[in-house]
């Protein structure tokens, strides 16, 4: 007998209204011409320019005079090349060179999709039964490029589901990169991403066994130097896009979470951040911390990275390690097993693995744990998101990958103390796109990131052919009953 399988009436649109202020560069030669004639202008004119500006944008974003600010401050290295004294700068002319290196970028307006799941850090002021969520989501905008975008949603005693409208002003966060690398782990990551092993070597011999990013810039510039090739000079560079990838990110306080996003900010991650699968992860003490791995892409390389914040403000993020942590699709369980984190993984692109690890950043060992089976998965089979813990098992929500590039969800239960068994795996789909579900960016895609269990039921949210997302809902006992009769 087949599962029942509700789909909710709701989609969570993209909305391509929602643009954010970002830096815009194009070299220094013409970036040096315009703060030429910026600072050419008298302040009448320079006020008469910037004044219509700050009444339309302000509209359109939140505290527009501190982006602007903020633009006009990275170019300050130039200023000082062109021996123009930037304090003495009029605080109009400043904002006027600020906005000829913004542009607004409409972060929903190509597609929106593969959505994870987790509870709110807040669970305040609730009636028994209801449950606060936060829905992060893929979203793509101008030049295919992807950042990480979020929704709250309310989930009542029903299990009816009411998504938050997003706000009208999406902020950046604050960029800090104060980390502390291991030359070790660091240049091991380096060989993976291709830079020239002789760089590698000549900087490395220069670095203490810890070291700090200005530590590794200085050197960098100092070496850098003594090069003539362009390609050469490039080699360097890519070492500090590598060290760029270890940063900590600041929203404001009085920013509302569908305001938040993060944005590709490493060169290693220019293309995009793709599919985060956000997990709640609790320690033995009882402490817990949110979790989401993600696929960095530069245009031709992917980079597994880490994720890490307490309360979706100050967010933590570095590479991830290792043989087992060299493709996309990682998904965290929610807590260690037997005294070890332990991750699914997708190292092959076909196969489902499984791995444990000392340490969270650290993945070694892969062992294959699934292969396709059925005819709806034998292109591959992956994850959607971290397995659920329940008393019969973790359960693991699959993708699948058949004929014609359809994608569809299939379930999985492991052992809870050993999940390298399967206890059982669904014979056909847990869900597929419908007539009204396959047309879209991205043709007969339905995909998740994510899913969670409430008040007896498991609850899917799910991209639509990359377009928007929607909601399933199945009985969670007769999803457990069904996977516990073994495979077919």
């Amino acid at each position: 007998m087949r599962l029942s399988i509700e789909r909710k009436a709701i989609r969570v649109n993209p909305d391509s209204r929602r643009v954010i202020a970002r830096f815009f560069f194009n070299g220094n030669d013409r970036a040096t011409q315009v703060i030429q004639k910026v600072t050419a202008l008298d302040e009448g004119k320079v006020f008469d320019l910037i004044s219509p500006l700050l009444q339309e944008y302000s509209k359109r974003h939140r505290n527009i005079t501190r982006v602007l600010n903020r633009h006009c401050a990275k170019l300050k290295h130039l200023f000082e090349e062109m021996n123009i004294d930037y304090d003495s700068l009029s605080s109009y002319r400043k904002l006027l060179i600020g906005s000829y290196f913004t542009h607004e970028y409409s972060i929903e307006s190509a597609a929106f999709f593969n959505p994870s799941i987790v509870d709110d850090p807040d669970q305040s002021d609730l009636e028994e039964g209801e449950r606060r969520v936060i829905l992060s989501f893929r979203a793509v905008g101008e030049g295919h490029i992807s950042s990480i975008t979020f929704r709250r949603a309310l989930i009542d005693k029903f299990n009816n589901i009411t998504v938050i409208p997003a706000g009208n002003y999406i902020d950046e966060a604050e960029i800090v990169r104060n980390a502390v690398y291991n030359k070790k782990l660091f240049f091991d990551k380096a060989v993976v991403t291709q830079i020239n092993v002789d760089v590698l070597k000549e900087i490395e011999q220069q670095l203490d066994y810890h070291f700090e990013y200005s530590n590794l810039r200085r050197v960098i510039l100092d070496s850098q130097k003594l090069q003539e090739n362009d390609m050469a000079k490039l080699e360097y560079d890519k070492i500090l896009w590598l060290a760029d990838s270890y940063y900590e990110i600041l929203f404001s306080l009085d920013t509302d979470i569908s305001d938040r996003v993060i944005f590709p900010i490493s060169e290693y991650e220019r293309k995009g951040i793709e599919d985060a699968r956000f997990v709640k992860f609790r320690y033995e003490d009882g402490s817990t911390k949110y979790y989401a791995t993600y696929t960095a892409y530069d245009g031709a390389l992917i980079m597994p990275k880490l994720l890490q914040t307490d309360d979706f403000v100050d967010f933590k993020i570095m590479p991830l390690y290792g043989d087992g942590a060299q493709n996309k699709n990682l998904a965290l369980f929610p807590r260690k097993i037997n005294g070890k984190y332990a991750m699914i993984s997708r190292i092959d692109g076909w196969n489902n693995y499984i791995m444990y690890s000392d340490k969270i950043n650290i993945w070694e060992k892969p062992i294959k744990l699934q292969s396709p089976e059925f005819p709806w998965e034998f292109i591959q089979i992956g994850n959607c998101g971290s397995p659920i813990e329940t008393e019969e098992g973790w359960l693991m929500i699959t993708h699948g990958v058949g004929p014609m590039r359809k994608y569809v969800l299939g379930a999985s239960l492991l052992q809870l103390d050993d999940p390298t068994i399967e206890i059982g795996r669904l014979d056909e789909p847990l869900l597929m796109p419908n007539s009204d579900e396959r047309e879209g960016y991205v043709p007969n895609v339905l995909y998740s990131c994510g899913a969670l269990v409430h008040n007896g039921k498991l609850i899917v949210p799910y991209g639509i052919s990359d377009s928007s997302t929607s909601f399933a809902e199945v009985d969670l006992q007769s999803l457990l009953d069904k996977l516990k009769e073994g495979k077919k």
